[in-house]
């Protein structure tokens, strides 16, 4: 690995910031969430004991914060899989790190994602004195949560939840909800809104629609398993979606349903992600989600082997950029492969290309319709219903039998 100083004349032009996602158990999960996609990333590493070392926890740390020599602060981000599998000490001991090797000026920002069911006094203490930012995830009241966030026996983590949010609450610790929205909480926008705001007191909400892009589903969104654990590895392919996967016209009512209620009472109070979002790119700010910006490419993952890749919801072989026991994370993140990546998201779609070409954004209505007189009447439709494409948006195009 070369010296700082040659690395850091060599990448001048690298972001001053970027996020990244530290997975020190991998995908290893106490529960077993039917939707959760990333539980098949076990998959990925056959063997292994799941565990993030002690070296690898301090060459993590000190590349992070060299990387982010420019910016006052650093976030320091853990997810998972479940991060409080790893136990208390082990973050005592990121942030002991983070401590030494943060330069004069500079503070750490610490955040994790968690599922909540392990917290207790000790836990809440410790993120109260080192002042994480702590995310809950939790779907809505107990029938719509327990549908697919559940334990290794199959039974709903409602109740565990609750206590670990509890003892979040007493020790006054800064949390925010993280609700996924699929098929059953979908039509309950205003319920679970509610419940978020007034049962448990949140004020900082992210709603995450569920999509499950595959290519094993039925017309009516079934699949032959139950959850990610019985399939191989989940990759971003396929043209259909689970019958658990949330519709855009579901996903459309419910933040409409959750908007109509926070106009009218809580604006200034709540901050729901989505909403700050909108009106950032109304006004003309730059997006603080990354799937609402022209181009990607500054949120990425770390795995538990020090692995890198490209984004948190691409872990997988193709966009595995290197390893940081082996490249310093800086190289990695201002590497050709990273760079294209983000430039993907505006370059690689249809209108993108045509206007790269000077030609006019109309032209995609031909691309469309030479596609379309190609497909078959019981194609699945490309919009990802998972209904066959003369049902659904190809519906004007097939006169349907009589009788």
């Amino acid at each position: 690995m070369p010296a700082l100083h040659l690395l850091q004349e060599d990448h001048q032009g690298a972001p001053p910031a970027f996020h990244l996602l530290a997975k020190p158990t991998g995908a290893v999960c106490n529960l077993d969430c039917s939707y959760c996609f990333f539980l098949s990333k076990e998959m990925l590493y056959p063997g292994s004991r799941f565990r993030m070392a002690d070296e690898l926890l301090e060459a993590y740390l000190r590349q992070l914060i060299e990387a982010h020599e420019r910016v006052a602060e650093v976030t320091i981000a853990w997810q998972g899989g479940e991060p409080t599998l790893m136990g208390v000490e082990f973050f005592r001991r990121s942030v002991e790190l983070a401590d030494r090797y943060l330069k004069p000026g500079q503070r750490a920002v610490y955040t994790i994602q968690t599922n909540g069911t392990l917290l207790d006094e000790e836990w809440a203490a410790f993120f109260k004195e080192n002042d994480f930012l702590v995310g809950i995830s939790i779907d809505g009241p107990r029938e719509l949560h327990d549908a697919y966030r559940v334990n290794k026996g199959g039974k709903g983590s409602f109740d565990q939840v609750m206590r670990g949010l509890g003892f979040l609450q007493a020790a006054s610790v800064e949390w925010n909800a993280l609700t996924t929205i699929h098929d059953a909480n979908a039509e309950h926008g205003r319920e679970v809104y509610r419940f978020l705001r007034d049962d448990l007191g949140a004020q900082f909400i992210q709603f995450i629609p569920i999509i499950e892009r595959v290519s094993e589903a039925e017309a009516d969104g079934s699949v032959p398993w139950s959850s990610w654990r019985d399939r191989p590895l989940y990759v971003q392919e396929g043209e259909r979606v689970t019958g658990r996967s949330v519709s855009a016209e579901q996903y459309g009512r419910f933040l409409i349903d959750v908007f109509e209620e926070w106009v009218r009472r809580d604006v200034g109070t709540v901050y729901v992600q989505m909403f700050d979002v909108a009106l950032a790119n109304w006004v003309g700010e730059p997006p603080s989600l990354c799937v609402h910006s022209e181009t990607c490419g500054l949120a990425l993952a770390l795995e538990h082997t020090g692995d890198l890749y490209s984004c948190d919801h691409f872990v997988e072989p193709k966009h595995k950029l290197g390893n940081i026991r082996m490249t310093h994370m800086l190289e990695l993140v201002d590497s050709p492969q990273q760079r294209q990546f983000g430039l993907d998201k505006r370059e690689t779609l249809p209108m993108g290309a045509l206007l790269a070409q000077n030609r006019a954004p109309a032209e995609i209505m031909t691309q469309y319709a030479s596609a379309d007189a190609a497909r078959g009447r019981n194609d699945p439709c490309t919009c990802g219903s998972g209904r066959k494409w003369k049902r659904c948006h190809g519906a004007g195009d097939f006169a349907e039998p009589i009788g």
